[in-house]
């Protein structure tokens, strides 16, 4: 196994994680306390903090996007793209959102209606909380994925480094990325991934659990949901024996047929007047308030009355997603060969918070108008007031003017979605994990895959646990408390991408300028890094990648 290992970030997280489970098991309310503790603090003193980094990487993906080297491909000048573009939105999508998407999908609008921080329930609120949804959802966290996902897939493809977070790094220290500091990133992407995984794999396994409950009547409680977890994991670890193209790339695709059924459905049986119109008018208020939310402090807009809005669902949200972006950021790289930059932006930025508009205006579009019919606010009181938001859409289906045996089904169809999507965040995320703990290797052995999946699942299963009655808040501490050091990590990775970037030859991003006689321009054509003038670079560093092999390369 040395081989296929990098053993300074194997061992150290794989002991660390294993302390972790230990301790989680043996003195849960203890573990709680601290990591509660930990989430307050960071979301007090450091909220800011998220919000100015989160913002700088959503600025930075649009530089990249519109700069002079959008053109510039993610491979040699010769490559192209592995995967079809619907294969390949299918994966990115069901990473990077998934299970979160139908969790919060009804959940957050109506909760945000009635919050103080942003309304009291009235008509005005409705718009308002659709508004600060799409906030959350929308262009920001797509943006840290962007920021780790475009620099690893540049570094490996282009510039034959391996495929690991400290890669990004190399304009910036050199050869010391193979070093401690290069092994202490690594370490962190490890932990944050992780981490971030197993907070959406615990909301995964909290609503299908609550679906099976108030739909089939199974009991909700910690044994259902370890059995739940173990269950889930055995179907992930098969699927990692599949491989990418017959795992994650079938379940993908298969999964998003099924989330569009799920969607359309729900579409058609309600009131489309009213969900379009939460889409047109919350999008648009969105994109209006944009500037003005992005540089908003916890402290100010965002918490007017200190009732801790933005701790609980900004800062949440944005140390989630940065916890989230080495497994998400890496699993984008790494189906993301041959496409140029400009291609990575766009298709990495705009198609998935259009769906996310389309999905919130659905569902919770739907969800609002439930509630404005309700005078007990049921689904807006289950998440605001109870903390229950793995309830809200099955209290949503049932306000649907259905027979009980067609909601059942529908309850089902979105018990099916979640489970799908575990599996495909828990296979992905294996992959991830290994990348991470081989040295980048992007053909990773899949017994060790399997392993990684294992943990992911033992992880969850602790943080719900010293949750307890009020699993979430495990959840939530977990990650906002992980993704606090990646942030800054993910800020030098921007600033190692501008600067290798300006390294690159012209021909690479103006093909129709002929290259003058004599010159090789270092990285024309894909060719491999050239050291000499970066800290600490002593040698030459490997070719650049071939294409992957996604389909047959693993071992």
């Amino acid at each position: 196994m040395q081989e296929h290992t990098n053993p300074p970030v194997f061992f150290i997280s794989a002991t660390i994680i294993l302390a972790f489970v230990i301790y989680g098991m043996v003195a849960p309310d203890h573990l709680n306390t601290k990591a509660a503790e930990t989430r307050d603090w960071i979301g007090a003193n450091l909220g800011a903090f998220y919000i100015l980094a989160t913002t700088f990487f959503l600025v930075f993906a649009l530089v990249m996007m519109v700069s002079k080297y959008g053109g510039i491909r993610l491979g040699p000048d010769s490559s192209r793209p592995e995967f079809s573009t619907g294969a390949w939105f299918a994966m990115l999508f069901t990473a990077g959102m998934g299970i979160g998407l139908v969790f919060y999908g009804v959940a957050e609008p109506t909760a945000h209606r009635l919050n103080d921080a942003i309304g009291r329930g009235d008509t005005s609120a409705d718009v308002e909380a659709f508004q600060y949804t799409m906030f959350h959802w929308g262009f920001h966290p797509w943006a840290v994925y962007i920021a780790l996902g475009l620099a690893l897939g540049y570094f490996c493809f282009r510039k034959g480094l391996p495929m690991r977070p400290a890669a990004a790094l190399y304009p910036l220290i050199g050869n010391r990325i193979y070093g401690w500091i290069g092994n202490l990133v690594d370490i962190l992407a490890v932990f944050g991934t992780l981490f971030g995984l197993a907070a959406s794999l615990g909301l995964g396994t909290l609503q299908i659990n609550t679906g099976l409950d108030m739909m089939f009547g199974l009991p909700n409680n910690q044994l259902t949901q370890t059995i739940i977890i173990c269950l889930i994991t055995a179907t992930a670890v098969v699927s990692v024996i599949g491989g990418i193209d017959k795992g994650i790339r079938r379940l993908s695709v298969i999964n998003l047929w099924l989330a569009a059924i799920l969607l359309v459905f729900v579409f058609i049986v309600g009131s489309q007047p009213w969900m379009i119109s939460m889409m047109v008018s919350g999008t648009g208020a969105y994109l209006q308030n944009l500037p003005a939310m992005s540089l908003s402090f916890p402290t100010e807009t965002l918490d007017p009355e200190g009732n801790g809005f933005a701790t609980a669902w900004t800062v949440f949200y944005w140390g989630w997603w940065i916890s989230w972006s080495p497994f998400v950021g890496m699993f984008l790289a790494r189906i993301s060969y041959g496409r140029t930059i400009r291609q990575f932006v766009v298709g990495t930025l705009f198609a998935p918070v259009g769906v996310s508009a389309v999905w919130f205006g659905v569902f919770g579009g739907s969800g609002i108008l439930a509630d404005r019919a309700d005078p007990d606010n049921t689904i807006g009181n289950a998440t605001m007031i109870d903390g229950a938001e793995d309830q809200a859409m099955y209290l949503f289906f049932q306000e649907l003017p259905l027979p009980q045996i067609v909601i059942a089904a529908i309850a089902l169809l979105a018990i099916i979605v979640v489970t799908v999507f575990f599996v495909t965040s828990s296979d992905s995320g294996s992959l991830v994990v290994d990348m991470l703990t081989n040295g980048g290797d992007p053909h990773p052995v899949k017994i060790q895959r399997a392993g990684w999946a294992i943990a992911e699942g033992l992880i969850t299963i602790v943080l719900l646990i010293i949750g307890g009655e009020v699993a979430l808040d495990g959840l939530q501490a977990a990650a906002v408390a992980t993704g606090l050091p990646f942030a800054a990590v993910l800020v030098v990775v921007c600033i190692g991408l501008i600067k290798a970037l300006k390294d690159e030859h012209p021909s690479a991003y103006t093909p129709l300028v002929p290259v003058p006689s004599g010159q090789s321009g270092g990285a024309v054509g894909g060719g491999a890094y050239t050291p000499g003038h970066e800290a600490g670079a002593t040698t030459s560093a490997t070719p650049a990648s071939s294409p992957p092999q996604a389909n047959d390369g693993e071992q």
